[in-house]
């Protein structure tokens, strides 16, 4: 990211700050910090995108790396496609 240029002015409610700020303190950051890492998790640029999803690939080629090769591209595809719908299940909001 660049040098921040632009201000926003957002409202919550009691329960969207509380876990906001809750996860600024548990990790050392600020509210805002916490915020402009859910919105670029949410809108990943089309590099940011191909970085997660090769990231993804390799967590799940070393989490198998016992079990035999993949059989084709579909199955692994499953597999992703399983993965991140786990982890979206995962994230809050």
């Amino acid at each position: 990211m660049s040098v921040m240029e632009r201000r926003l002015q957002l409202l919550l409610d009691q329960e969207r700050y509380d876990r906001v700020a809750a996860e600024a303190s548990r990790s050392g950051r600020s509210v805002a910090a916490v915020i402009r890492e859910a919105i670029d998790l949410r809108f990943d640029d089309a590099a940011g995108a191909r970085q997660h999803a090769a990231g993804l690939v390799l967590e799940l080629a070393q989490a198998s790396h016992d079990e035999p090769p993949f059989e084709d591209p579909a199955t692994l595809k499953d597999l992703y496609d399983a993965e991140l719908a786990a982890r979206q299940a995962r994230t809050p909001g």
